[in-house]
């Protein structure tokens, strides 16, 4: 039985860190647009989709067909191709011939896409406009060798990206704001957080010229020797550090057994103790062989499972905090105990519940 002891603590509300407007906020109506489109991934090694991804053929056969090769698609057998889908995102006054980073995905049954190429695949906006194209060499960041019952793999092999393999065709009909007023959009909406950016915005520009209008929009009245000039404007405002606020939160994936504890999250007086019994059945299968003078009339050779049951509990241990409960010293009592990932996860559940922790609870 592990056990741990967690003090009340009439703790202060700790401040958030330190960030410049440009890493919380952005101007509203300055978006990224995502691209998206579909391709052949060629030069794979055997490893690519089979005859049952249909449209991995026809597509082949139609490519083939622009560069005056008549064939159709019963006529091929081609395992060194894979149909992809390509996507990427295309920045706000990016202009012709600036320079994407692509991400592929296999949407057939090939096994890897390592050692393919992506042949000119057309790139297209929400709209349907064709605003980029994308080749180049696939990086995996893994590997794999030998077949589908014998081999070794490293990371995924069916997704892969090509690092500036996207050129930009189209420039997108992005504007900057112009007039009397502009806007800023928080990336994380919080009413104290957008209050501390007019401050910081009042105290660069002077008093009255920002306000936050909710948890997510602070506007900005432009003085007169910007007006015409945003981007002198933005570049002004941008680098201003901004003290910003994050709810206190405990992230929980159960299926990877990640915790992420967050830097605001506090307890209250709670007792917790969380049981460490472990039972192991194992069963060892014995054969009893017969004396060979019986004959074979009168014994037969036979297989006896031999079960053990082995039950195991740790010592308990007691772990008091001082006053003043932090998540560093929560984390080192936990640590201490020794407890998995697993247990943790059990515990901050069970915390929540009896209402000790001052946090929320988000699992993805």
């Amino acid at each position: 039985m592990a056990t741990v002891v967690l003090g009340s603590a009439p703790l202060r509300a700790r401040s958030g860190a330190s960030m410049r407007v440009k890493d919380i906020a952005s101007l509203v109506g300055v978006r990224p647009t995502p691209l998206i489109g579909y391709g052949l991934v060629i030069g794979l090694n055997r490893t690519g989709d089979k005859r049952q991804t249909l449209f991995t053929n026809v597509s082949l056969a139609n490519t083939l067909e622009r560069f005056g090769v008549v064939v159709t698609p019963e006529m091929m057998k081609v395992e060194n191709i894979a149909a992809v889908m390509v996507s990427s995102e295309l920045p706000p006054f990016a202009r012709p011939g600036v320079r994407l980073d692509i991400l592929v995905s296999s949407i057939g049954d090939a096994r890897s896409l390592q050692g393919g190429t992506l042949v000119p695949t057309p790139l297209r906006g929400m709209d349907g406009q064709v605003v980029a194209l994308a080749q180049g060499p696939l990086t995996l960041g893994g590997f794999g060798a030998g077949n589908a019952a014998n081999g070794v793999q490293v990371n995924h092999l069916t997704a892969g990206r090509v690092p500036g393999g996207g050129l930009v065709q189209v420039q997108p009909r992005t504007t900057v704001p112009d007039g009397e007023q502009v806007m800023l959009a928080l990336n994380t909406p919080d009413f104290s957080t957008a209050s501390r950016l007019a401050a910081a915005v009042d105290g660069a520009l002077g008093v009255g010229t920002a306000k936050a209008l909710d948890p997510a929009t602070v506007s900005i009245a432009v003085p007169a020797h910007f007006r015409g000039n945003i981007p002198e404007l933005m570049a002004r405002i941008e680098p201003l550090p901004v003290e910003s606020d994050m709810p206190a939160r405990v992230v929980i994936n159960e299926r990877t057994g990640t915790v992420v504890i967050g830097a605001q999250v506090t307890l209250g007086a709670a007792a917790v103790a969380h049981g460490s019994l472990a039972v192991r059945i194992s069963t060892r299968f014995d054969v009893s062989q017969p004396n060979a003078s019986w004959g074979p009339s009168r014994a037969d050779t036979v297989v006896v499972p031999n079960q053990n049951v082995d039950v195991s509990e740790r010592d308990a241990r007691l772990i008091a905090l001082d006053e003043g409960v932090t998540l560093d010293a929560v984390v080192r009592a936990l640590n201490s105990l020794g407890v998995t990932p697993r247990d943790i996860i059990a515990i901050v559940q069970a915390l929540k519940a009896a209402g000790s922790l001052r946090a929320e609870i988000v699992i993805i």
